[in-house]
């Protein structure tokens, strides 16, 4: 494929005006308000400007930062960097190489082996779903997308879902994370439902992770340590069946895991009352409506009563 990159006059027709000023005048769009930042769908992101191959959802992680960040390039050689000395700081600016498309900037505190962090505007870029590759000329992408979900779900209710989200998010081995209404007997309840606490249904964290980084038993280590696992029906001022301590299994492997957590945390003392979390299976998970998702992301004052404790 050609990546050519179009005319002033050509590229201002083609491009919105942010993405303009992004790509050719370094401007900088805002945190959280942006396409791709939340995008989780597999796929590969281009070059806006030429249709380079720059990133893959393969190496996109949630950063905090409220904009697309990977740990590496797609194609490396599609990528160059330059000291940004502007703002009055001193950072490496990320380009395209054929579009000389002002990127984004390189950090050095990513959560992968390399600790880098590829922060990016999405307005420098174009998403392309795995399904679209072959008919938009991306196919020999396609490979990389095969058998590569190897994930495992984990569903944890310890009160307010909003700070049981944040906390798990970052963990090395977290892939995703979505909050939502599990172990009651309504369908599809809305959280005003959830509020008058008559649904059956906990807060709960529907918890996407690689097995590879992460065992389902040290996942539930971080879950005994962000909540109290000892106070029935409540977590600090939330007081209500929704906010209960639980452990929705998928299957056998996972109940008995939960079962030998939870006699080790007893032995450990670690709690000088007993636990009182419920396993129970799980039945149904009803994602919890958008503006609570990554609720604390996009509120970073928002109330939050959990913290992770030694």
């Amino acid at each position: 494929m050609s990546y050519k990159k179009p005319s002033p006059e050509e590229l201002k027709k083609k491009l919105s005006p942010e993405q303009f000023c992004v790509t050719q005048e370094n401007a900088t769009e805002q945190p959280f308000h942006n396409p791709y930042w939340d995008n989780k769908k597999p796929g590969i992101y281009v070059d806006v400007v030429t249709g380079e191959p720059l990133f893959s959802s393969i190496h996109k992680f949630d950063s905090g930062t409220g904009w697309p960040s990977f740990t590496h390039p797609l194609e490396e050689k599609n990528i160059t960097e330059k000291k940004d000395k502007t703002h009055g700081m001193v950072r490496i600016e990320v380009r395209s190489k054929e579009g000389d498309s002002h990127l984004g900037h390189l950090f050095d505190d990513g959560p992968a082996e390399n600790g880098l962090r590829y922060c990016i505007n999405s307005a420098s870029l174009r998403f392309i779903a795995v399904d679209d590759l072959e008919k938009e000329g991306y196919g020999k992408f396609l490979s990389l997308f095969k058998s590569t979900d190897k994930t495992e779900v984990a569903v944890l209710a310890g009160g307010c879902f909003w700070g049981v989200e944040e906390i798990l998010r970052p963990i090395p081995g977290v892939v995703d994370v979505q909050v939502g209404y599990t172990g009651g007997t309504i369908s599809n309840p809305t959280y005003e439902m959830i509020c008058e606490g008559t649904t059956g249904h906990a807060e709960a964290v529907q918890v996407k992770f690689d097995p590879k980084k992460i065992s389902y038993a040290d996942l539930l280590a971080y879950f005994f340590r962000l909540h109290d696992p000892t106070t029935k029906n409540q977590q600090h001022n939330d007081i209500g069946t929704q906010y209960r301590s639980a452990i929705f299994f998928t299957n056998e492997k996972q109940k008995e895991i939960a079962q030998r957590v939870i006699e080790q945390v007893d032995v450990s003392k670690k709690w000088k009352k007993p636990l009182v979390t419920e396993i129970v299976p799980l039945d149904v998970f009803y994602e919890a409506e958008e503006y609570h998702q990554d609720y604390l992301q996009k509120n970073p004052n928002g109330y939050n009563c959990h913290f992770l404790r030694d």
